[in-house]
């Protein structure tokens, strides 16, 4: 019998923005805010916007437009209203008095994403957390029954069933929220004894960083097919918004004893909600350990520069905006670029799903996080096998000669590396 698939039902929504002036491209939000939306599952049925020189601080557009809102939310049969911005409690609580519709935020949208895109553990409970404090100021405008007062008349020591409701409900998310900050700082600290393990190994780590989308996933998998110690642990690679909210770290080796870890790492997005960002540090901070990171560009994107600067802003917000970068623009195919790959200097523009500039990428993270080696040459005398063993195995060997006085090697290695076996320096 031939097994059907469930049909999605697509809610429809009403999207409404406030032009300050402000925004870079507040037409290319817009745009987003819809991308986020159709990510959600959610159809839109209309775009309705507004300028202004300020956004109003009790309904967030024009009094005088919220009625045109609710006339065209009733034309196009929305079922709910999405805002561009981060709405407060109050304004919440008063459009959706005025619109009688549930209201929604851009906050809303990337929570909601990132809820059906967390997989893990430690994923699901950052999301969970990051929503319950984005709840907890709210949970007034989104359940106003429960603030209504009863009890005996002119009590003043009485408190309404719906206040009790109200504050029962605070609690409740208080203490969840210190139980999942409990369990992901558990997390964090065996994240950080994973961390000081592959630091402690002297390889170098390189982070993927980028706009969401922007083909982080797929250049990490092609170089696992090519140099992974394990090419089938690939991470998840799909053309949709935040398909990869985990952090994935895997072994690259390509042979000649310049190896480095590579981390996948969550995408950014222009106004991603702080409460994510901080729910998130723990794994966003393999990035701040990071000795490269690349910047994964969508360069067919017309609004690439504005994804490197919010990249850009980010990493700083992370203090990782000081660490050296290769800047990838990746699908440079879809603009009629030929010859491909083409590197300038600590640039690339190449085609990650087609295979095409791999090697080259590879070449250039290995020339950068190595370039602080240089060629030494050794005389270690035979008992001093550890030092030995030490150095074949964490440098490039050129040369190697057994002599009477001991092992003469000659490698490439890290100017530490070379001070800290200055004793054995021979020529």
């Amino acid at each position: 019998m031939r097994e059907e698939k469930e049909e999605v039902i697509y809610q429809r929504v009403l999207l409404v923005g406030v032009d300050t002036g402000e925004e870079p491209d507040f037409d290319r939000s817009m745009e987003e805010l819809a991308s986020l939306a159709k990510a959600c599952q959610k159809q839109v049925a209309g775009i309705i916007t507004q300028k202004l020189e300020c956004v109003n601080k009790a309904l967030y557009i024009g009094s005088g437009k919220v009625a045109e809102v609710k006339e065209f939310a009733r034309e196009c049969q929305a079922e709910e209203v999405v805002f561009d911005n981060a709405l407060s409690p109050s304004q919440i609580r008063n459009l959706g008095r005025e619109l009688e519709l549930p209201i929604l935020d851009r906050t809303n949208l990337i929570l909601d994403i990132f809820a059906m895109r967390a997989q893990t553990k430690e994923a699901k409970l950052q999301v969970e957390t990051a929503s319950l404090q984005y709840l907890l100021p709210r949970l007034v405008g989104m359940h106003e029954a429960l603030s209504r007062q009863g009890g005996a008349s002119g009590s003043m020591s009485n408190k309404g069933t719906g206040e009790k409701k109200l504050e029962l409900d605070r609690r409740k998310i208080e203490k969840r929220i210190s139980e999942l900050r409990k369990e992901l700082d558990e997390i964090a600290r065996s994240r950080m004894t994973q961390r000081k393990r592959r630091s402690g190994s002297g390889i170098p780590q390189v982070a993927l960083v980028g706009y969401t989308n922007a083909g982080k996933s797929t250049i990490m998998n092609h170089i696992l097919h090519r140099y992974g110690d394990c090419p089938e642990k690939t991470v998840l690679e799909k053309d949709m918004l935040f398909a990869t909210l985990e952090t994935s770290v895997r072994s690259i080796d390509t042979g000649d004893n310049k190896p480095f870890f590579l981390v996948d790492t969550v995408g950014f997005i222009n106004k991603l909600p702080h409460g994510l960002v901080k729910a998130f540090r723990s794994t966003l901070e393999e990035v701040r350990y990071a000795d490269l990171l690349v910047q994964v560009v969508d360069f067919s994107d017309e609004n690439h520069k504005q994804h490197i600067e919010v990249t850009s802003q980010t990493l700083k917000e992370l203090d990782a905006g000081d660490i050296p970068q290769i800047i990838v623009y990746n699908k440079a195919d879809k603009c009629g670029m030929t010859d491909l790959p083409r590197v300038k200097g600590r640039q690339i523009y190449l085609s990650a799903v087609n295979d095409v500039g791999i090697e080259e990428l590879t070449e250039l993270i290995k020339a950068v996080v190595y370039e602080k080696y240089s060629d030494c040459i050794f005389l270690i005398p035979y008992q001093n096998g550890r030092e030995a063993a030490w150095l074949m195995e964490h440098s490039t060997v050129l040369e190697k000669e057994y002599r009477d006085e001991g092992l003469w090697l000659k490698v490439s290695c890290h100017t530490r590396d070379a001070e800290r076996y200055a004793c054995f320096r021979a020529g």
